[in-house]
């Protein structure tokens, strides 16, 4: 049963979409130019931490507006809970840009980098949960869910989303004893979490792509993400 009045999920997901693109854009900003332009091809390269935080922040942030998306595409209403966790999702998300900047310049000056990578792997952390503290409240006894989904479907989005807490908290273990070994493991999230799950397209899309190709839709209750 939903909290409060159930709303259309558009208006969140566009809101959503515009704080996804200024905190992925504001990356950038984190990256400041060599002041000594005598040497600047050194300069430039002495930045390497900041290239480095800004493209793994960036793909993470990514691949949580995809799964955003995956997650919304299957969900028929949302609730004012649903509202209030995706509003800290999205504080937190805007947040990683100072949490990358902080692991950039612990790595640039060689000081404090397990304490900078356990800062931004917590950050990331509270991300993730709170994604899945989404998904589960949405699809707990259907309460938000739509029909868009198979049961084999749902289940396999959820164990894709439930990995992504507990490989963070792996790599903030191991980034508070081997720093590169922390980003390392958060790093691994990012080709994991761009593979496709099984039984993340709609039916009605299932059932359009399948006669586009010329071959008839798969029963609703094929295989799942094993």
């Amino acid at each position: 049963m939903a909290f409060g009045v159930e709303r259309k999920p558009a208006r969140l997901v566009a809101f959503s979409d515009a704080v996804f693109a200024i905190s992925i854009t504001l990356l950038v900003l984190e990256i400041h130019p060599p002041q000594d332009t005598r040497h600047l091809a050194h300069g430039l390269a002495e930045l390497w931490p900041s290239y480095l935080a800004y493209a793994l922040t960036f793909l993470l942030i990514g691949q949580v507006w995809a799964n955003h998306h995956v997650m919304f595409d299957h969900l028929r209403g949302v609730d004012r809970v649903v509202l209030l966790l995706n509003t800290l999702l999205l504080m937190t998300i805007a947040f990683l840009p100072f949490a990358a900047s902080v692991l950039a310049a612990a790595f640039r000056d060689g000081h404090g980098q397990r304490t900078a990578v356990v800062f931004y792997g917590i950050a990331l952390g509270v991300a993730a949960s709170l994604f899945n503290a989404i998904w589960e409240y949405a699809r707990r006894d259907h309460r938000l869910l739509a029909s868009t989904v198979d049961p084999a479907g749902e289940r396999a989005i959820s164990r894709r989303f439930r990995v992504a807490p507990f490989w963070i908290a792996a790599g903030v273990v191991l980034g508070a004893l081997l720093p590169a070994l922390g980003v390392a493991v958060i790093t691994a999230l990012i080709p994991f979490y761009w593979l496709p799950i099984a039984g993340e397209m709609s039916r009605s899309k299932r059932g359009r792509a399948g006669r586009s190709d010329g071959r008839e839709a798969r029963p609703e209750g094929g295989r799942g993400d094993l």
